[in-house]
């Protein structure tokens, strides 16, 4: 069974009571397994940054069924929710839902690339995605969310999607342009 991490508390927002608005970022994974947080974390460090992390037992950022954690960037701002759904167990039915939703995007394109993403949605085993708010992100907090995607998509042959844009290669490139936000 996954453990539940704890949520980084974030800092008070100005705009109490307003609804918030939240872009999503994915990788969809085909390595069988998400790799320990502690080896994200570690990454990350390597390439300078000091992620915010919460207060918890060292131990589950060895655990590979981890399923949720937020990581923050700066404690002026909301840190960024990391959440993994698998093909088995703690939320499953939320990745088949989304794997779903994107292979029927994608069943409407018919070229090479489209094709290539399609397959690796097809193929995925677990699906990686970052929450961050829209009104409280910044250059800084893109540039920390495009490493933890680097990350699985490195490390666990996976596909990049981002909201609003579509699917990226490895190099960066958006291959297939994808104009819907969200599964609903």
């Amino acid at each position: 069974m996954a453990k539940e991490l704890p949520i980084l508390p974030t800092p008070p927002s100005s705009q109490e009571g307003a609804q918030e608005e939240f872009l999503y970022t994915r990788v969809f994974c085909s390595r069988e397994n998400s790799p320990p947080l502690k080896l994200l974390l570690d990454f990350l460090k390597s390439k300078g940054q000091l992620p915010l992390v919460p207060k918890m037992d060292p131990a589950a950022l060895d655990d590979w069924a981890w399923v949720q954690i937020s990581l923050g960037y700066s404690r002026e701002h909301k840190p960024i929710q990391l959440i993994c759904a698998r093909d088995r167990g703690t939320y499953k039915d939320v990745f088949e839902q989304e794997r779903q939703f994107f292979l029927d995007q994608l069943s409407t394109f018919s070229d090479v690339e489209a094709e290539v993403v399609r397959k690796c949605v097809a193929d995925s085993r677990f699906l990686v995605t970052t929450r961050l708010v829209k009104s409280d992100i910044t250059e800084e907090g893109y540039d920390f969310n495009s490493w933890i995607l680097e990350f699985f998509q490195d490390n666990c042959n996976g596909v990049v999607q981002l909201d609003g844009q579509g699917f990226f290669s490895p190099k960066g490139e958006l291959v297939v342009e994808l104009g819907v936000t969200e599964p609903e």
